[in-house]
């Protein structure tokens, strides 16, 4: 007997056809886009296509380090404070100076990996203040982490020196600073540190 057309169909038939209409909606939508793309003269990518971020150079920071404190070991991890002295910082987008009073604190792993969490504050040109808290890590093999401990001045190219700096201020000209993301490359010197900031765009 055949069956009448309007009879039900096996759940598997239902959810093809279901597939099927949103695969023909989303085609629609898709040459939809594209014709409207092409109408503004800038094709948009997909919804699901994930672009990697770029990077913005702003400016470089070298602070001046005074003698690191060293707090004793607790449980394996080196405990440490560094003075951050005073420094300049300036660059495309932001100039200006490290102010007095600066600390960075560093937790030193036995195999000589760092984390560090540096609390300073700058005065722009403009002499608007901007306070930044500047986390991240410094590692490499053990004998470039024992060169560096000793002050010694090493190629950047064999460590990985890497922070994620925010900020915090009141000055209207330099607000652009919190509402991005910003990443750090470091080099280590026997009595500074210098920084680059990027923004991530």
């Amino acid at each position: 007997m055949t069956k009448p057309d309007h009879a039900p169909s096996s759940s598997h038939d239902s959810a093809a056809r279901e597939l099927s209409r949103r695969d023909a909606a989303l085609g629609l939508l898709g040459v939809a886009a594209l014709a409207g793309a092409s109408r503004s003269g800038a094709a948009e990518k997909p919804a699901n296509v994930i672009v990697p971020p770029g990077l913005e150079y702003v400016f470089e920071l070298i602070a001046r380090l005074g003698p690191a404190l060293d707090m004793g070991t607790s449980e394996g991890i080196t405990h440490r404070q560094i003075p951050v002295l005073d420094g300049i910082a300036s660059g495309p987008k932001f100039r200006g100076k490290v102010l007095p009073g600066g600390n960075d604190t560093q937790r030193i792993h036995e195999n000589g990996r760092t984390e560090i969490l540096a609390r300073y504050l700058l005065q722009a040109d403009d002499g608007g203040i901007v306070q930044v808290t500047n986390p991240g890590v410094r590692r490499a093999p053990p004998d470039v982490m024992k060169r560096l401990g000793a002050g010694e001045l090493v190629d950047p190219s064999l460590y990985y020196f890497r922070t994620t700096p925010s900020f915090v201020t009141t000055a209207k000209a330099h607000a652009w600073l919190e509402e991005s993301v910003f990443v750090c490359v470091g080099v280590r010197r026997p009595d500074s540190v210098s920084l680059r900031y990027f923004a991530v765009l």
